[in-house]
C-alpha cells in the first residue's frame, strides 16, 4: 500500500534539531551508513545518531578530513568512497559486505550542487553521476546487508528538484548545460530513486523516503562565488547571512533526515518526500517553492530511471 504525500502532523518542523527528533530513542546495537557524514549536515547526522547509541559508518571522499572531523566521536568509523567513482563504490561496498554487519539505517547524505560543468566515469555529468548514480550503485551493491524488517534508507533530496524534472533525452547534458538545472535534476532522482527502492524493498520490510533538509549554509556551497550567493540574497559582502531567519542551523538541517530514518511516527510508511520533519505537500502550481513536484513522485518516471540507473551502472540487487 502506498503512503499518501500528505503530512501526518508529526509534532516537529523547521526549527526542531537532530537531538529533538531522537528524544526517547535507543538506536543502540544499530548500525547506520551516512554518506558525507564528516561535514554540515552530514556530521550533526553522525553526531545525533551516535549520541543516541548508533554505530555510525562514514564513507568519505576525503577519509583524512572525515577522521579528523569525526576524532573524539565514539561510535563512528571512516573508510574510503569516492561517489563519482564505481569502481570506489563497488570497493567501499566489498569491504562493508566483508564485515559480515547488517545496516540498519543507510542515509545517502552526499552530494555536490550548481558546480561547473564536470564529467566523471564515462563522461557523466558529476551532479547526476555523484548525487544519483553512486547512491544507487551503493545501495545495489549493500542490499545483502540491508536488513529486512526494519531498515530504512533515505536519500537527500532538496527543494532545488523544483528547477527540473529528468532530461530524458539528455540526462547527461551534452548540450547547454546549466549547473542550478542539472542540480534540479540530480535532486529530482534522488526523490524518484526512493519511490521505486520503497516499491521494490517493502515486500522486504525495507523502507525508502525522500526529503528536503531546509536551506542551511553549509559547504555545499563552496562551488558558488560570493558574488552569486550576495546577489541572491543569502549573504552580505562580509559574508554573513542576510536572512538568518530564513535559514536553518545545521542541527535543525538535519533533522528531517534523522527524523526519517528513525522515527516510529513513519513505521509502515515508505516511498514519500519530507520537509520539515513531516511528509510534504504536493507542490502548489503557482510557483510557491514548498511541496514535492508531481515529476519526482510520479511511479512510471521512477521505474524508467531505475532501469537508465540499472542500465548505466550494471548494478540491480532486484533483477531477476
Amino acid at each position: 500500500m502506498s503512503t499518501a504525500q500528505h503530512k501526518i502532523g508529526s509534532g516537529f518542523g523547521a526549527q526542531s534539531t537532530a537531538d529533538d527528533v531522537l528524544r526517547g530513542i535507543d538506536l543502540t546495537g544499530r548500525l547506520a551508513i551516512v554518506t558525507g557524514g564528516y561535514s554540515g549536515l552530514g556530521l550533526e547526522t553522525t553526531r545525533a545518531l551516535t549520541r543516541a547509541g548508533a554505530r555510525v559508518v562514514v564513507p568519505a571522499r576525503r577519509p583524512a578530513t572525515a577522521r579528523e572531523a569525526l576524532a573524539g566521536l565514539e561510535g563512528a568509523e571512516v573508510d574510503q568512497l569516492d561517489l563519482g567513482d564505481l569502481e570506489s563504490v563497488q570497493a567501499f561496498a566489498e569491504r562493508f559486505l566483508a564485515s559480515g554487519r547488517p545496516v540498519d539505517l543507510m542515509i545517502d547524505n552526499a552530494g555536490i550542487m550548481a558546480c561547473p560543468e564536470t564529467r566523471v566515469g564515462p563522461g557523466w555529468e558529476a551532479q547526476f553521476a555523484t548525487n544519483h548514480l553512486g547512491h544507487y550503485a551503493l545501495v545495489n551493491r549493500l542490499w545483502p546487508a540491508i536488513r529486512p524488517g526494519g531498515a530504512r534508507v533515505v536519500s537527500v533530496s532538496s527543494r532545488g528538484h523544483h528547477f527540473s524534472g529528468i532530461r530524458w533525452d539528455d540526462v547527461h547534458w551534452q548540450h547547454g548545460y546549466d549547473k542550478w538545472e542539472a542540480y534540479g535534476q540530480a535532486k529530482t532522482a534522488n526523490v524518484l530513486f526512493a519511490v521505486h527502492l520503497d516499491k521494490l524493498g517493502r515486500e522486504h520490510g525495507v523502507r525508502a523516503f525522500s526529503l528536503h533538509p531546509g536551506g542551511i549554509i553549509t559547504p555545499l556551497q563552496r562551488h558558488l562565488p560570493k558574488e552569486e550567493m550576495v546577489e541572491r540574497g543569502w549573504i552580505d559582502e562580509q559574508g554573513n547571512a542576510l536572512n538568518p531567519e530564513g535559514f536553518k542551523t545545521p542541527q535543525q538541517g538535519a533533522a528531517t533526515q534523522v527524523w526519517a530514518a528513525t522515527s516510529p511516527q513513519l513505521d509502515g510508511m515508505g516511498g514519500v518526500y519530507l520537509e520539515d520533519c513531516d511528509i510534504a505537500e504536493p507542490a502548489p502550481a503557482d510557483g510557491e517553492r514548498f511541496g514535492v513536484k508531481a515529476w519526482a513522485t510520479d511511479p512510471e518516471q521512477a521505474a524508467r530511471l531505475w532501469a537508465l540507473s540499472a542500465q548505466l551502472t550494471g548494478v540491480d540487487a532486484f533483477r531477476d
